[in-house]
This record gives C-alpha cells, structure tokens and sequence, in this order.
C-alpha cells in the first residue's frame, strides 16, 4: 500500500513505550510504512509528535 499514513492521536501525559508498540502493531497489520504518534498533554505540539516506520521507507 502506498501513499498511505496512520495516525494514532493521544492525550495522556507521558508517553509510555507501550504506545509505540501499539502504532508499530498497528502498521505491521495494516501493512503500513508509516505512521505518527501524536500526544496532545504537552506544551508544545512539537515535543509531542514521533513518527513510526515500519521497515524501510523504500
């Protein structure tokens, strides 16, 4: 699938490896590249952003 872009939108105040395992699964089964993490309890949207790939982005 290409062109393709999942988003996981949060709003927790930390982060916890557990959510990067759930997009990274998330990706794998739809067989997805690429993905964001998004965590909307932060000051600035910037700290709150982590992109995800799955594989090689080739």
């Amino acid at each position: 699938m290409g062109g393709l872009l999942l988003i996981e939108l949060k709003s927790v105040e930390n982060i916890e490896k557990v959510h990067h395992k759930i997009v990274l699964t998330y990706l794998k089964l739809a067989e997805i590249k690429l993905g964001l993490l998004i965590n909307f309890s932060v000051n600035l949207i910037k700290d709150g952003i982590y992109r995800k790939i799955n594989g090689d982005l080739t």
